[in-house]
């Protein structure tokens, strides 16, 4: 392959991540441009610059090591004016609670969901997979091999972070209260 420019490069990053339509490792960029993960990452840098003009309709997202290109949020009034208007799914108080535990406790299985929120919990972890907010990451090693849940890229995408470090910390003191409210919750519901 021939030696290309600055400007070149930044064309082959944009035709990848526009052609792929989902997010796109630094790895594989660094790989596809026949650069290490530094300049690649300088390029994306680059790109992100020039996304970044107010006159442009799309920003270049990071999410953990990986990039996508997308719409910026406050162009989509003009987007569904031509575009079937997508189904929003509707997080009730139970998905986000579940949501929260999987985020902070993952990899983490039905049964320690289970066992922090005091009901069964199928249906919620299987509405947040549906969503595509929560995905299997593999099994435990213990007796029956239970599934292990974590976050996906829809979940960072979603809730505006690039990696689940950038989560809002829980103090010890919120913890404390969440199990006074938990074992309240759980009182009424024997007292009923």
């Amino acid at each position: 392959m021939e030696k290309k420019t600055e400007k070149e490069l930044l064309g082959a990053v944009e035709a990848i991540l526009f052609a792929m339509g989902e997010s796109v490792s630094l790895s594989k960029i660094a790989s596809a441009i026949g650069k290490d993960e530094t300049e690649a990452k300088r390029l994306l840098e680059e790109l992100k610059k020039q996304y970044q003009k107010k006159e442009r309709g799309i920003q270049l997202i990071e999410l953990e090591d990986s990039y996508q290109l997308c719409t910026k949020p406050e162009l989509y009034d003009y987007l569904i004016q031509v575009a079937k208007q997508p189904k929003k799914h509707v997080l009730t108080d139970v998905l986000l609670e579940t949501l929260a535990i999987v985020a902070y406790k993952q990899p983490v299985t039905k049964i320690e969901i289970e066992k922090i929120r005091g009901v069964k919990s199928d249906h919620a972890v299987n509405k947040l997979v549906e969503y595509d907010l929560v995905c299997e990451v593999g099994r435990l090693d213990a007796p029956g091999k239970p599934l292990l849940f974590g976050t996906t890229e829809e979940f960072l995408r979603r809730f505006g972070v690039q990696s689940v470090e950038e989560l809002p910390s829980i103090a010890p003191e919120q913890l404390e209260d969440f199990k006074e409210e938990a074992e309240r919750e759980i009182k009424d519901r024997l007292d009923v």
